[in-house]
């Protein structure tokens, strides 16, 4: 391949960032994706960009033929999937403007870039390029923009102290760690101070660091943390939480993980696993560790104590 091809392969993967594609855009696939329709082959410049009408196939031959990049047949839905379905949504590329009731899986599917992006790509490496960039992003929201604030409307918000709210990345996942913290904690631990709620998007959602620090603990990014730490201050207990759909529950092993990330720890340590359901449940109860709890979301007011005879006796009616 020549330093030319090289080139425009580069530009376009620089267009692409600076048009606001998520970093899953970011890449020579969708680099050559946008040189198709733009049929920008070697030798062309962006003034010269066209707008044929181009579908998956063609696109992936187009590449090959001009830039020398062979992708195997059964790659086409990851064209279609991750570089053109995100291309339609940020409005660079138009999907079958010349049927647009032409059915979804149609082989006759095309794609076409859209008339203000075509107008903008023209200008690239003129001395215009920045101000129509500029102008073009004042008008239109990037598509890394709009998932951000589509995944920000999603988040989930989960009462962590008296008036302070916080929001967690969206999923089954963060359901039940709400659920940890809202039902669980004023049942069980009344008056606990939550110390640290995992989130699947980050993976530090809630974490008052200093807190276990004061209660002989010193955890750093490595830390294999548990999905909820409270402590408790009546009884002077760290109670570390596991979610089965994170890490699964307490087994032997991450009981013994568990014990030795906080060994240095002023508090007594209490092992507890959270279900969704009991249906889930089931499915670990053979690996759940002796001397740990057992708490299902589904059953709020009751605990499973896998505790041996600690807790033998009548119920007293």
């Amino acid at each position: 391949m020549t330093a030319k091809n090289n080139r425009h392969i580069g530009e376009a993967h620089n267009i692409l960032i600076s048009l606001g594609l998520p970093r899953a855009q970011q890449n020579e696939r969708s680099a050559l994706c946008l040189l198709a329709m733009l049929n920008l082959v070697p030798g062309k410049s962006w003034v010269q960009a066209e707008n044929p009408l181009v579908g998956i196939t063609p696109i992936m031959d187009w590449s090959r033929e001009h830039y020398g990049k062979d992708y195997a047949p059964n790659s086409r839905e990851t064209f279609r999937r991750q570089t053109m379905h995100q291309f339609v949504d940020a409005g660079i590329s138009l999907y079958n403007p010349d049927k647009p009731d032409r059915p979804v899986n149609s082989p006759k599917a095309v794609y076409q870039v859209a008339p203000a992006v075509l107008t903008l790509l023209r200008s690239f490496g003129t001395a215009q390029w920045h101000d129509n960039l500029a102008t073009y992003l004042s008008l239109n929201q990037t598509l890394a923009a709009k998932y951000a604030m589509e995944r920000e409307q999603n988040r989930i918000p989960m009462q962590v102290a008296p008036g302070k709210e916080i929001t967690l990345s969206p999923g089954v996942h963060s359901e039940l760690i709400r659920a940890i913290v809202e039902d669980f904690a004023p049942r069980f631990a009344p008056g606990s101070v939550l110390i640290y709620a995992g989130d699947t998007g980050d993976k530090w959602g809630y974490f008052d660091a200093v807190l276990l620090a004061e209660l002989g603990v010193d955890v750093d990014s490595h830390g294999k943390m548990p999905d909820v730490v409270f402590h408790f201050v009546e009884k002077n207990w760290l109670l570390l939480v596991e979610s089965v759909t994170s890490h699964g529950p307490v087994d032997g092993k991450r009981h013994a993980e568990l014990a030795q990330l906080f060994a240095g720890s002023t508090a007594g340590l209490v092992y507890v696993t959270a279900f969704p359901n009991r249906t889930i449940m089931g499915r670990y109860l053979s690996e759940i560790a002796w001397e740990t709890e057992v708490w299902v979301a589904d059953a709020p007011s009751h605990l499973i104590h896998f505790n041996g005879v600690r807790f033998l006796g009548p119920y007293i009616s």
